[in-house]
């Protein structure tokens, strides 16, 4: 066999089944690859940014890596931004980037790049094969690292050479570091903490801590001592609905921020960071804290949470077994009449179907839907934890692929659409269970509400001009039908509840437009 075969073969001994791909030339070995050694699904993404955050929605639903392959530096470099946002959400993931062969590289053809630079800031590792025999071992390396801790993104260099040469055969898995424990202290000083606030403590919980079995321990926590649950503002997945606890957020608006941790005077943080600002503002503040809250940090997200949680609980003396579940609550009626985003997201929650699994990118259309969809079924809700737009159409992708016997809807904006428009395509192309809504309110619209903030009360038309998405006004139905994905507009909500219905009781890729 050559390199790039006893790279697959390594990739699937090591439990990779996957690979969101966009290659190039020095990438047709391992192409080729793809067909000899069976265990590997490729999904072709049109753009890397595609590839790249699809591997991210992958990671967050089944915590097992996808690989990636891409072509040279540019495109590691057109991935790059859904790869900062997957390193922010502690997703594990393998990305396999073509180089030229070891001797051409010398020559500074026009593809020639800095592979190592490009990939240094959002990789744990790097890997770079310099001969054909390095390239297994490298692969089984690099699967080892995505699935450490909570998640770590390992980028391996592929010279074409190393590819094409053969080799004797693939390297064995390796095994996976179990995550730590936390000190005793650290539990100690939490149960002190919670204790001794009562109502006015707060558990803020992140990464894993977010799913059911955690959730579960968590509430035994706040039922014992009387604290609020929380995540800090984003969570990469959050299992909630039902008979989940309910964990309130805190908002992404900073006066609204403010209000929320106002009477906060413990803050314990379990799988996270203390809330901060997502932008500095003149004469605000960037730590969301009020000066007279105390932080307890107790575990980091790469640490054992449960583990970390179930101390904390023995610690408060929590009653075993399962809280009591919050009480039910009504699902809102489905409205009718004029858009606006209170009828927004009631007729999102009026909808959602039980075990979805939303991505949510509507920025400022969206903003209640959070709050409203406390009342649906289980479902499972991703957000976008490194701030760079264009992540759910991609993650939608990943998702489906993970769970395509699960629905996934994809709330967005334009503005955020357009970044990743083309994996409408790979939606299409591999007949995934999606529904993506559109919010086409034809701007940018979280940009004017920062022009205030920053301070711009009175912009003129050259800065409006660069928030708006009008002439032409973008047509969603046009470019979703031109990508092969069903598509339909509406302006009126009873008309958007109806397409939102129909769309979530068809299997296969849909979009709906809401214009307003």
């Amino acid at each position: 066999m050559n390199g790039a075969e006893s790279l697959v073969k390594t990739l699937v001994a090591s439990g990779v089944d996957t690979c969101f791909a966009n290659p190039g030339t020095s990438e047709m070995h391992f192409v080729a690859a793809l067909d000899h050694v069976p265990g590997i699904r490729c999904v072709l993404g049109l753009q890397e940014n595609v590839a790249t955050g699809a591997a991210d929605g992958y990671w967050r639903m089944l915590h097992k890596p996808a690989a990636t392959l891409l072509h040279l530096g540019p495109g590691l470099a057109n991935g790059a931004a859904n790869l900062h946002n997957a390193r922010k959400a502690s997703s594990g993931i393998v990305n396999v980037v073509g180089e030229h062969a070891t001797y051409h590289l010398q020559y500074d053809a026009p593809l020639t790049s800095d592979i190592d630079g490009i990939a240094r800031p959002f990789s744990a590792w790097i890997g770079r094969a310099k001969a054909a025999h390095d390239v297994a071992k490298l692969g089984a390396e690099a699967v080892s690292i995505a699935r450490s801790g909570s998640g770590k993104i390992a980028t391996m260099v592929l010279p074409a050479d190393t590819a094409w040469t053969e080799v004797t055969g693939p390297a064995p898995q390796l095994p996976v570091p179990p995550r730590a424990q936390v000190d005793d202290s650290a539990i100690l000083a939490a149960a002190a903490a919670l204790k001794k606030a009562g109502p006015r403590g707060m558990l803020v919980l992140g990464g894993h801590a977010l799913l059911r079995p955690c959730q579960d321990v968590a509430a035994r926590i706040a039922a014992a001592t009387g604290c609020k649950l929380s995540n800090p503002g984003a969570s990469a997945r959050m299992e909630r609905g039902g008979d989940l606890p309910r964990t309130g957020r805190v908002p992404y608006i900073l006066s609204q921020a403010l209000a929320y941790l106002k009477d906060t005077d413990e803050m314990v943080l379990v799988g996270c960071r203390r809330p901060v600002a997502f932008f500095a503002y003149p004469d605000q503040p960037s730590l969301l804290t009020p000066d007279h809250c105390n932080i307890t940090p107790v575990a980091d997200v790469d640490d054992d949470l449960l583990d970390a949680l179930e101390r904390l609980a023995d610690a408060v003396k929590a009653p075993k077994g399962k809280a009591a579940g919050p009480a039910p609550l009504e699902k809102p009626g489905l409205p009718t009449g004029g858009v606006s985003v209170e009828k927004i997201a009631a007729a999102v929650a009026a909808l959602l179907p039980d075990h979805a699994i939303v991505l949510d990118e509507s920025l400022t259309s969206g903003r209640g839907i959070f709050a409203a969809t406390e009342a649906s079924g289980p479902h499972d809700w991703l957000q976008n934890m490194g701030g760079s737009i264009g992540y759910s159409l991609p993650m939608a992708v990943g998702c489906a692929v993970a769970c395509p016997d699960r629905k996934v809807i994809a709330l967005t904006g334009d503005g955020s659409a357009f970044y990743t428009l083309q994996a409408l395509w790979s939606m299409a192309r591999e007949q995934l269970n999606i529904t993506v809504v559109i919010f086409a309110n034809r701007t940018y619209n979280i940009l004017r509400g920062e022009l205030t903030n920053v301070g711009v009360l009175n912009p003129g038309p050259r800065a409006v001009d660069m928030l708006t998405l009008d002439r032409p006004d973008p047509d969603w139905v046009a470019l979703a039908k031109g990508h092969g994905v069903p598509a339909v507009r509406v302006d009126e909500m009873g008309d958007f509840s109806r397409a939102f219905a129909a769309a979530l009781e068809t299997r296969g890729p849909q979009l709906v437009e809401l214009v307003f």
